[in-house]
C-alpha cells in the first residue's frame, strides 16, 4: 500500500475516534443542562464514528499493515446554547468530508482501486451525516430557542435507536 495513503488512513482513524470524543463531550453537555434525548442521539453519533474508525482500521488490517495509533485530542466540553452544539456538530462534519475528499483524492492519484471503493462508502456516508446536522439546524433556526420547541426536539432526538454496527 503507498505510504502516503496508509498514513492518512491512520490520521483519520485518528479524526474519527476524536469526532466520537467530541459527540461524547455534547452528549454530556446536553445530559448535563437536562436534556436526555439530545444527548441521546449524540451519544449515538459517538457509537457511529467508532464504527467509521474500526472500519478503517480493518481495512488497513486486511491489506497486511501495521498501524501506528496516535493520541486523541481533547475536545471542547462547553456551548452557548442547542443550536451551538449543532452548529459545531455541522462544522466539524465538513471538516470531516473535507479530509475524507483528501483521501478519494490520494487514493486515486496511487491507483488504489480497493481503496477507493472502501473510500466510496465514506463519501456517501458524510452527505448523510452532514444533512443530519443540517436537518436539526434546520428545525433550530425556525423555532430558535424556544424552550416548548426545545423540548419536543429533545423528545424527538431521544428516539433515536442504535443500528446494527457496520459490518467491518
Amino acid at each position: 500500500m503507498d505510504s502516503k495513503l496508509r498514513y492518512e488512513i491512520e490520521e483519520q482513524i485518528n479524526k474519527e475516534l476524536y469526532s466520537a470524543y467530541l459527540y461524547l463531550a455534547m452528549s454530556n453537555y446536553m445530559n448535563s443542562k437536562g436534556f436526555k434525548g439530545i444527548s441521546n442521539w449524540l451519544t449515538i453519533q459517538a457509537q457511529e464514528e467508532v464504527d467509521h474508525a474500526m472500519k478503517f482500521y480493518n481495512f488497513l488490517h486486511d491489506r497486511g499493515e501495521t498501524l501506528e495509533l496516535k493520541a486523541i485530542d481533547k475536545p471542547e466540553i462547553k456551548w452557548k446554547t442547542v443550536k451551538d452544539v449543532f452548529e459545531k456538530g455541522l462544522n466539524h462534519e465538513k471538516y470531516v468530508t473535507g479530509r475524507i475528499h483528501k483521501l478519494m483524492d490520494i487514493a486515486l492519484e496511487v491507483k488504489d482501486h480497493s481503496a477507493s471503493v472502501m473510500l466510496q462508502w465514506f463519501v456517501t456516508e458524510q452527505v448523510e451525516e452532514e444533512a443530519s446536522f443540517r436537518d436539526i439546524l434546520d428545525k433550530l433556526s425556525i423555532f430558535e430557542e424556544d424552550k416548548k420547541y426545545l423540548m419536543i426536539l429533545d423528545s424527538e432526538l431521544g428516539k433515536r435507536t442504535r443500528s446494527a454496527p457496520l459490518e467491518q
